[in-house]
């Protein structure tokens, strides 16, 4: 018997939660939304990109695991089908610039992980979340696993 995928809401719905998400951060001054990973198992960071079309900085707040020196987010657009623009960003300029609640901003470089080292990854992301696979299911894009490296 599989199990039955689980109901998201509707796009618009995601796309006003993202924008919510981030007038909330900035008026805040980054003071709400944030919370470092040791307090639930994952944090908050946000993260700058430069624009693959525009060449301006785009900030995105996603959430994050720490592997040793390197954070780990998921490139997984809401869960609707596609690729977020900040991964495309990344993946034509993968230089950018993670800040972390109460740090310094630090230059990192993206790289997307496949194989052993995608399945460790996915199963740390699934330990805290079961229904993570769940939820990729929905989606025919794969979504890729973000290594954010110091650079």
């Amino acid at each position: 018997m599989t199990t039955p995928a689980p109901a998201l809401p509707p796009k618009w719905f995601i796309r006003v939660a993202w924008r919510v998400h981030r007038g909330l951060h900035r008026i805040s001054g980054g003071r709400f939304l944030w919370a470092p990973s040791n307090k639930r198992g994952y944090g908050a960071l946000r993260l700058t990109t430069t624009g693959r079309t525009s060449g301006q900085e785009r900030s995105v707040i996603l959430g994050y695991l720490e592997d040793g020196p390197n954070l780990v987010t998921l490139a997984m657009n809401g869960w609707i089908e596609g690729h977020p623009a900040w991964w495309l960003n990344l993946e034509a300029q993968p230089e950018a610039v993670v800040r972390l609640d109460g740090e310094e901003p630090r230059p990192v470089r993206a790289r997307t992980v496949v194989g052993q080292e995608r399945e460790r990854l996915w199963k740390v992301w699934t330990d805290m979340n079961p229904k993570l696979d769940a939820y990729a299911a929905t989606r025919t894009t794969v979504t890729p696993v973000v290594v954010l490296e110091p650079r």
